[in-house]
């Protein structure tokens, strides 16, 4: 083995070896349940960042496991087409070469757009291999391809079919910069500076005026009401009567509606149907007319009048300019509010009347609800139910429908003469009148497909071989803020389109914090590069920094000491490993284990952790199951059991040389294929250092626990304990390594003394011990000036004198003494100063008193010291 794992060279290599040699194939079996992940598709836009580095290495975590179990199992890669996101990429690719995307044309666009795919869209795939992410990549799949695309014509037209698509006017979240629909869900809330602005509006017939207060004043030239609540007394006389609207200069009628709340501002509310979601459904309610004053890029349309062609920035200048010049402005203060903004190009969106393609929701989303219900579907941590429920259970009709070029194309063909609409999933022509059909321009939401992906991705809507052996899927890994986005979309289609769950457990992971807890973004510049990090300290450490101490559905920190540390864990491991490797030579199979107490107690070590192990990552915490392979190989084998053997391994005719070699090599063997999930690179190297033949370590198989040494276990760790007490006795009197102490033991359990005798050699070797004497209960007098240590069945005495020069020790600690009483005088001074007490903060007056706990315990055990050397 060379003298250290080197990453950088090893890493691609090893990833290519298993990719070439097929191992992340899976092996069917049809007697077996596989295990199955759908990989989240990222966007082709997409560039690898720590989000992306968690989920994927929490699904190899598992999916490596898996395969180690015997169980088939599969991992399906893709990537999404992301129909906003590519074509704001490709809109600005053409614009720098000095074209638009009308003078293409949409063919010539999306030729553009397919170009621009191949070029990047596999880069965020291949950058996912370099942290190990052992997919079956002859199977990725793309939201866009033919299968996958066959699958949302299908869908397309059963839903149509059946009612639940349908097309019509309503208000929609607009974004005027990619002059699209989008989801509720894709619209961002920022804080920002604005206006509060009082206007009146006279009530006819009347010297009185109601007072109105915007932040839009613009949206006045689309008011058809204003609104009071019906409780409201100050305004019950008003209700049903007409108010002049300023600057449009015509009567509205005031009504009265619940949605008004009396106690927010003046209790007048004015009713803009067209231009705000709460305004809408007011407008439904008292049957108001609807009028839109905006284009498609937030300029005054028509209905502005002389601010027709205006942007609405613009407009509400101009507009509260008028308002005060004619005496309608009351007053104007400074304003915070949150303000709806584009999740892709972060422009202010606007409420928009729109027509455009909806999915009616309510008779899918029960079945989906019923299946989180009943347990069909299991969400881990179990608390996130809740987020999916409260989504569901209220959830409006889906607003499918894109203004882009980029995506799926709708399945809706108008004729051109009669004006006949067809749904269908071939391209039609001609109408039965003789007419032309003309496709509709849209393309679907992004979520439409990729909603279809755990099943497009086996052939579905075809009855294939392998959609039938894999779906539906095992798990799905994905973080909490996309269970609206796409969690509740993937389980509602699966229930209603194949009569099956999509997977039968949802593992939700938070999000990767800077060190500060802050979120990883641009505008703070605390973004870290997951390839960088890879560069500097390998795909294992990161990925071992990520999953230690993770605990679903919490968000974690990045912090660089974990990383740093996880290094140092697989560089000690790579050392025990090399220590190990010395002896290989001498290994063989054999087949009477006469082992020595050490390797029992390894051994059922070894049992209990594959155990607890086996049993957290079960039920998928894999924090605890890191920790619970990351301590055996540190503590237990490295700091342990590899010194215990270490003087049986210099003596080559020692009676259980061949075992140790035997036991060493077992232990690692186990160990590594423990590890692998986590840490796949390094463990892979330290298996071919050792393996016979072609066999790769992530083909191989989980080890079994099969050793149970408990009684010896209990045994040996007293001695553990002793050497652990007799190093802290050595660390306290400040004796150097190079100066060897003796001991006097008494142990009354015989069982104890027969493996006392037979740890001897190791005792001494990690005690730093000359000589080991036994005592009876008459001989307790020989102790009385050394340092006892009682543990439940041995006491021990520590004989220092010839390893200390007792005046010098004594002078030592005297001086210790007074120095800790010094402090402690001045910690309590400080305490009884009511000056002190009573002015300074809680905070200070507490740290005097930890410092009188502190220095009290510290002094006692000083004093003890110099008392048992006097």
């Amino acid at each position: 083995m060379e003298s250290k794992f080197n990453y950088n060279e090893r890493e691609e290599k090893i990833y290519k070896m298993w990719e070439e040699n097929g191992c992340f194939k899976c092996q069917k079996d049809e007697s077996k349940k596989p295990f199955v992940v759908v990989m989240p598709p990222p966007n082709i836009t997409g560039k690898l960042h720590m989000g992306h580095a968690l989920d994927n290495t929490l699904q190899d975590v598992f999916i490596r496991y898996n395969r180690l179990k015997g169980v088939p199992t599969l991992w399906v890669p893709g990537t999404d087409h992301a129909s906003i996101a590519t074509e704001v990429k490709v809109v600005k690719k053409i614009q720098d070469e000095g074209k638009t995307k009308e003078s293409l044309g949409r063919e010539g666009f999306l030729k553009e757009a397919w170009a621009w795919k191949e070029k990047y869209g596999n880069e965020i795939t291949n950058q996912l291999r370099k942290i190990g992410t052992s997919c079956d990549w002859e199977k990725q799949r793309f939201t866009l391809d033919d299968g996958c695309s066959k699958a949302v014509l299908h869908v397309f037209k059963s839903l149509y079919e059946k009612g639940l698509i349908y097309k019509g006017k309503r208000l929609v979240n607009w974004c005027p910069e990619c002059k699209t629909a989008i989801a509720d869900m894709e619209v961002e809330y920022e804080e920002q500076d604005s206006y509060l602005w009082h206007i009146k509006y006279p009530i006819e017939n009347s010297d009185k005026y109601l007072v109105v207060a915007t932040t839009r004043p613009e949206t006045m030239l689309g008011d058809t009401a204003v609104a009071v609540n019906p409780k409201d007394e100050r305004y019950t006389d008003v209700v049903g009567k007409r108010v002049f609207l300023p600057i449009v200069e015509k009567y509205i009628e005031v009504v009265a509606d619940r949605y008004v709340e009396m106690e927010f501002g003046t209790g007048v509310v004015k009713i803009t149907p067209a231009h705000d979601k709460n305004d809408y459904e007011v407008g439904k309610r008292h049957n108001l007319e609807i009028i839109n004053i905006l284009n498609e890029d937030a300029t005054i349309n028509e209905n502005g009048g002389i601010y027709e062609g205006q942007d609405r920035i613009e407009a509400r200048k101009n507009i509260v300019a008028r308002l005060k010049e004619e005496g309608y402005l009351l007053k104007e203060e400074k304003y915070t509010h949150n303000v709806g903004t584009c999740y892709r190009c972060h422009k202010e969106i606007e409420p928009y009347f729109s027509n455009q393609w909806f999915v009616k929701m309510e008779p899918l989303a029960k079945p989906a609800i019923e299946a989180v219900k009943n347990g069909q579907i299991k969400f881990i941590p179990k608390r996130f139910e809740k987020n999916f429920f409260n989504w569901m259970e209220n959830i409006e009709d889906w607003c499918i429908s894109r203004q882009l070029w980029w995506g799926h194309q709708i399945p809706a063909f108008t004729c051109a003469k009669c004006g006949k609409l067809e749904v269908s999933e071939t391209k039609l022509e001609t109408c039965e009148c003789g007419g032309e059909f003309v496709q509709d321009s849209d393309t679907l939401d992004t979520w439409f497909s990729s909603a279809l992906w755990p099943f497009s991705v086996f052939g579905w809507p075809q009855e294939t071989e392998e959609y039938k052996y894999y779906y539906p899927t095992s798990t799905l890994v994905t973080g909490y803020d996309i269970i609206p986005f796409w969690v509740s979309k993937m389980i509602f289609s699966g229930i209603a389109y194949t009569g099956k769950i999509p997977f039968e457990h949802v593992y939700i992971h938070g999000l990767v914090r800077d060190a500060q807890g802050r979120k990883m973004s641009k505008s703070l510049g605390n973004g870290v590069d997951p390839l960088e990090v890879i560069e500097e300290y390998g795909a294992d450490a990161l990925r071992f920094s990520l999953c230690q101490g993770i605990t679903a559905g919490n968000d974690l920190r990045y912090i660089k000491d974990k990383v740093e540390a996880s290094r140092n864990f697989a560089n000690k491991l790579w050392n025990a490993a090399k220590f190990v490797n010395i002896y290989i030579n001498d290994f063989e199979e054999i087949e009477e284990f006469n082992f020595m107490p050490e390797d029992k107690w390894i051994l059922t070590k070894l049992s209990n952790t594959i155990k607890s192990y086996t049993k957290n990552i079960e039920k998928f915490d894999v924090g605890m199951a890191l920790d619970d392979i990351y301590t055996f190989i540190w503590q237990d084998f490295c700091d342990w059991y590899i010194e215990m053997v270490k003087s049986r391994l210099y003596n080559k005719e020692c009676s259980s040389y061949k075992v140790a070699i035997w036991t060493l090599n077992y232990v690692l063997d186990a160990s590594i294929k423990l590890l692998h999930p986590f840490m796949p690179y390094i463990t892979e190297e330290i298996y071919s250092s050792f393996k016979k033949g072609n066999e790769y370590l992530i083909n191989t198989r989980l080890p079994e626990a099969k050793f149970d040494f408990s009684n010896e276990q209990i045994l040996v760790e007293q001695i553990m304990e002793l050497i652990k007490n007799i190093r802290n006795t050595r660390a306290s009197s400040n004796i150097a390594n190079s100066k060897k102490v003796n001991i006097f033991v008494n142990i009354e359990d015989e069982n104890l003394v027969k493996i006392f005798n037979e740890s001897e050699s190791y005792i001494k070797k990690m005690g730093i011990i000359e000589n080991i004497n036994m005592l009876n209960n008459e001989q307790s007098d020989l102790t009385k000036d050394m340092i006892a240590i009682h543990l439940e069945k041995i006491n021990a005495y520590v004989d220092l004198s010839e390893a200390i020069d007792k005046e010098e020790e004594i002078a030592k600690l005297k001086k210790e003494i007074e120095n800790i009483e010094k402090e402690l005088n001045r910690a309590n001074s400080m305490l009884n100063n009511e000056a002190f007490t009573n002015k300074a903060p809680e905070k200070l007056v507490e740290a005097e008193k930890q410092k009188v706990v502190k220095y009290t315990e510290m002094l006692k055990k000083v004093t003890s010291r110099l008392e048992e050397l006097i």
